[in-house]
Parts: structure tokens; C-alpha cells; sequence
């Protein structure tokens, strides 16, 4: 069955509260664990490359110019991927696809470019709720602790701190930073987390970001949609 075109000025995207740091830190996700999952990959409605509209960029950017306009319609599609028995969803792009790794729920890598890739990790905890574990910059410390342990890593800046209600008032925390790797260079991270059902739900975006080439404003925005397109999947 063909998908029908979501139109962006439809969307209602979440408010965030954001949180700022200026400090270097040492920080990414944690190792992942080997785990065993069968995922529903539900190709839901997709974001159409021209449905982008000016409504979306005062949004994220305060009143752009229309150059971003431009950029914005030329962007790629968005697909929605649901696992249901996992109980999650994101959007992902159609220039990822879906490969196999040990410890990830589920991982797309861009076509050609695997070290630009999406990853979802579930674990299960004690927990009724993210806030339970700690505030925002808790989690942030974790995530840095879990980077330190990592040989590879060289430095690492955070860029920023955010809280956003998910499905059914869930709360989801979002972070961004640069990693400094011996293993692939200059490196943009973001990442979402958010608990469900005793579950621990983490997002994992990971794009090249090198001097030479910096991650350019269409692709930010479009990995931008992706991490606050991550939830808890509806109950049905």
C-alpha cells in the first residue's frame, strides 16, 4: 500500500526546554549489549521533500531567509519506522537502510557512508519514568562517563541540553555534541532517551562533521526532525 505525503504544516512539533553548555566534555552513548528483538517495521506516512514549509522554519530558526526555504524543499524523505513489539518510533530517512549489528534494537546507516548512521538501544530498568534516573544534565553526565571509557575518543564538546513531552506526556530528553575520534574524526551526535513501560529507550544519531567538510543546514534540519520524531510507539 503506497504511503500518503505528510504536509509539515500539519505537523505539531513539540516544545522543547533547552539547556545550554559552553564546558569541553568527554561523553557518547554507552557500549551497547547483545540483544535479540524482532522488530515490526511499519512504512507508515512519509514527509515529502516539498512539503516543507515556512511555518516549520520560523520554528527552527526564528524567521530564516529564503534560501533555507529552498534548501528545505530539496531535502529528502522522511519515513516512519514503528516497531511494535519494541514500542518505539522515529523517522528516518530514505537515504538510510537497515543493517544488522549486535546490540542495537535496530541501526540504519546512509547508503555508501555507514559511519552516518541511526540506532536504537532498549534496555529494560526499574524505572516508571526518565525522571526518576536523573534531570537532563545527569543523563548527560552518564553519557559522558560511557564516552571516557571509550580509547578512541580524543574530545568532546556539548552543544546543548533539551526536555520535550512525548506520547502521552513522556518525557524525552535530547542532547547534541561533537566527539573528536580516532576512529572516523570529527563527529555530531545527537541523541534522545526517554522511559516506557520499564523500558529504557535510547536514540543514537551519529554524522560526520569535519572541518573540511561541517554538516551543512538541510542536513541538520533533517536529522534535527529525526530526533524529535522519537517516541514511544501508540497504543493500539
Amino acid at each position: 500500500m503506497a504511503s500518503r505525503v505528510w504536509n509539515c504544516s500539519a505537523l505539531s512539533y513539540p516544545k522543547l526546554q533547552k539547556h545550554t553548555q559552553n564546558s569541553k566534555l568527554s561523553f557518547s552513548l554507552p557500549e551497547t549489549h547483545s540483544s535479540s528483538s524482532s522488530s515490526s517495521n511499519d512504512h507508515g506516512p512519509r514527509l515529502s521533500k516539498r512539503s516543507l514549509n515556512l511555518s516549520l522554519l520560523v520554528l527552527l530558526f526564528n524567521g530564516s531567509s529564503s534560501k533555507y526555504v529552498a534548501r528545505a524543499e530539496e531535502s529528502e524523505v522522511l519515513q516512519r519506522y514503528t516497531d511494535s513489539k519494541e514500542g518505539f518510533t522515529l523517522l528516518v530517512p530514505s537515504t538510510f537502510h537497515k543493517v544488522d549489528k549486535a546490540g542495537a534494537v535496530v541501526l540504519f546507516e546512509q547508503v555508501d557512508k555507514g559511519s552516518n548512521n541511526i540506532g536504537v538501544v532498549v534496555n529494560p530498568v526499574r524505572l516508571n519514568t526518565l525522571s526518576q534516573f536523573g534531570s537532563p544534565e545527569f543523563v548527560a553526565g552518564k553519557l559522558i562517563q560511557a564516552e571516557k571509557r571509550k580509547e578512541s575518543t580524543k574530545d568532546a564538546e556539548l552543544v546543548e541540553i533539551a526536555e520535550r513531552a512525548g506520547q502521552g506526556g513522556l518525557k524525552v530528553y535530547e542532547f547534541e555534541y561533537k566527539v573528536d575520534s580516532t576512529r572516523g574524526g570529527m563527529k555530531r551526535i545527537f541523541s534522545a532517551a526517554f522511559v516506557a513501560s520499564k523500558k529504557l529507550y535510547l536514540l543514537n544519531i551519529t554524522h560526520s562533521d569535519k572541518p573540511e567538510s561541517p554538516l551543512d543546514t538541510q542536513t541538520r534540519m533533517m536529522l534535527e526532525q529525526v530526533i524529535h520524531s522519537f517516541d514511544a510507539a501508540p497504543q493500539t
